[in-house]
């Protein structure tokens, strides 16, 4: 097995090299080795897809067992895993700091942060606080014995706030923080990714897989972007067949689904 330090190394590496790159987003340790078994050359765990593993809400699942399904999937494979750490489970800086030393003892060698609160009635942090936040998990990743790269995230556009400028400062904010790659999530036409892309000094990760985002990986490395997510499309995608599978057995009596099911010999070859 590579070692922390290795696979840190490893995942630093893959932003400062040319062109942009795909972050898959397994929720366990079967998809975390199948996406591995494929080819790509790190992953990024998925909050959501964790919590659908676990029957519950995206948002709603503890942080000891947030870390729990963190370390499972980090140890299912060779390859570098960041993290989604979400707000970092609490509002205090101190908090946010000790998430990413839990999560760096997990197995991880980066982790995103969000400026989500988590509340209706502010969903975004101020930002005085959110670059405290920033500041602190950038500190606590710079005392780990191994590269941990740190992606800051500004969560405007998924909470109906689509105001590109204040997206911008907050991106560029978090990088004089310390954050090593900057996201704002929901992006969805060229220009403002283009604009965000522009306007900041650190690798820029994009998400897809959201409506309306029909980029492909060529499309958008053209743009400069350098790393790829598909946070929860792929769990989304494999509970639509579950669903689509129990809606067929239950209303029509049949199962064609399972022509569609991957083999049991190929499974079983997959994971030996």
């Amino acid at each position: 097995m590579a070692t922390q330090l290795e696979k840190g190394r490893a995942f630093r590496a893959l932003h400062e090299r040319e062109g942009a790159f795909v972050i898959p987003n397994p929720w366990d340790a079967g998809t975390a080795r199948m996406l591995a078994m494929t080819g790509f050359e790190a992953l990024a765990t998925t909050s959501a897809g964790c919590a659908f593993a676990l029957g519950k809400a995206d948002g709603t699942v503890a942080l000891l067992a947030t870390m729990a399904q963190i370390a499972t999937i980090a140890a299912a494979t060779d390859l570098p895993v960041s993290g989604d750490l979400e707000n970092g489970f609490g509002d205090a800086p101190e908090t946010v700091a000790e998430t990413i030393r839990m999560a760096a003892a997990a197995g991880l060698v980066g982790g995103s942060i969000e400026d989500a609160t988590g509340r209706k009635d502010q969903p975004i942090y101020e930002i005085e606080l959110a670059i405290e936040r920033i500041a602190a998990a950038a500190e606590a990743a710079r005392k780990l014995k191994f590269p941990f790269t740190l992606t800051a995230r500004a969560e405007n556009y998924l909470y109906g706030r689509a105001d590109l400028k204040d997206t911008i400062h907050r991106l560029r904010v978090y990088q004089e923080a310390g954050a090593d790659v900057l996201y704002a999530p929901g992006l969805t036409n060229r220009e403002d990714i283009a604009a965000v892309v522009q306007s900041v000094d650190r690798p820029v990760n994009v998400l897809v897989g959201l409506a309306g985002v029909t980029f492909t990986l060529a499309e958008l490395g053209e743009l400069g972007v350098k790393r790829v997510s598909i946070g929860s499309a792929l769990s989304r995608a494999a509970m639509g067949t579950v669903m689509a599978a129990a809606k067929e057995m239950k209303e029509r009596g049949t199962f064609t689904f399972a022509k569609k099911a991957a083999g049991l010999k190929e499974l079983n070859q997959l994971f030996r």
